[in-house]
């Protein structure tokens, strides 16, 4: 395949990478209909994990079937497919090599008593992600988690391992527990802070939740007012995020959370792009809907970051 300006731009800044490692982001650059855009649209599917399946599939039972998300991401033309293990295992031989994989290698439960310190257990491998034909491996950090520490210790030894072996690292920041309160889950000052981590931890591909305009920290909020930073409007905030990991030197998507209406879904998705996101990874707002509807909407998605 050749690479596009773009891409050779994108790849360029990832100093440190071994040509393998470089290989398999490309391999996510250049796949589906954003192929050579420098823009990505994943499809994950760890809800099962996280919610439990009723809470994830019941809305659209063919959810419950591993098939349907690898069919739903290749049809769509998405650029990569991320779940835990199980689930790439009960589609990897039928549809290997159809679509770039992301092994999500770590994972909670909402059975769990943790509150103030939030975690995830190691639910993967980068052995099972190489076994698999995947591309990276996905990995969950918790900022503010009484647990964060550790948890960032975990990154840090598996990053190395994966990176060792060629593949990519996708790092999944959700600050929450600790002192922070369910409004600073979103803060665009926690937000952009929780990003940085995973840049800092030597993520590639970063992946954060939309900020809101709230500003959770004192320290931060005296900054935010004294250097006039522009966090009115969701494209602005997106700026900011995407500044705070390396000037924009690494790959930010956005997750598309709880389901949404279409309308207001896809204004948020044009809020990302003119704010400069590298893209959207969308789960719920997806697989929740019938495949048909899925598809179209997924295609209107992939239109705006077209920027059509």
């Amino acid at each position: 395949m050749k690479f596009t300006k773009n891409i050779k731009s994108i790849l360029s800044n990832y100093e440190s990478d071994s040509p393998g490692v470089k290989s398999n982001l490309a391999r996510i650059l250049m796949s589906g209909k954003l192929a050579g855009t420098g823009k990505l649209i994943i499809l994950p599917v760890d809800q099962g994990f996280e919610h439990g399946p009723a809470r994830s599939f019941a809305k659209n039972e063919d959810g419950y079937d591993p098939h349907y998300h690898f069919k739903l991401a290749i049809n769509a033309g998405l650029s990569a497919f991320a779940a835990p293990l199980g689930m790439l295992e009960a589609g990897a031989d039928t549809f290997a090599g159809q679509i770039p994989l992301i092994m999500k290698v770590n994972s909670s439960n909402s059975l769990s008593r943790e509150k103030f310190s939030p975690s995830q257990a190691i639910t993967g491998s980068v052995n099972e992600a190489i076994r698999l034909g995947c591309s990276a491996i996905g990995f969950t950090i918790y900022p503010g988690s009484d647990a964060a520490l550790d948890m960032i210790s975990d990154i840090q030894d598996m990053a190395l391992e994966a990176k060792s072996a060629g593949l990519a690292v996708v790092v999944w920041s959700y600050p929450r527990g600790g002192d922070i309160s369910k409004e600073g889950e979103t803060a665009i000052d926690i937000v952009a802070y929780a990003a940085h981590m995973a840049a800092l931890v030597g993520a590639h591909i970063i992946k954060v939740k939309p900020p809101t305009a709230h500003i959770e920290l004192e320290e931060a909020k005296k900054v935010y007012l004294s250097e006039n930073i522009d966090i009115d409007t969701l494209s602005n905030r997106i700026k900011h995020v995407v500044q705070s990991c390396f000037q924009g030197r690494r790959l930010v998507v956005f997750s598309g959370g709880n389901s949404k209406d279409k309308a207001s879904f896809l204004n948020e998705i044009r809020g990302l792009y003119e704010g400069g996101a590298t893209g959207s990874i969308i789960g719920r707002n997806s697989f929740q809907r019938p495949y048909n509807e899925a598809l179209s909407l997924l295609s209107e998605v992939t239109d705006i970051y077209r920027g059509r």
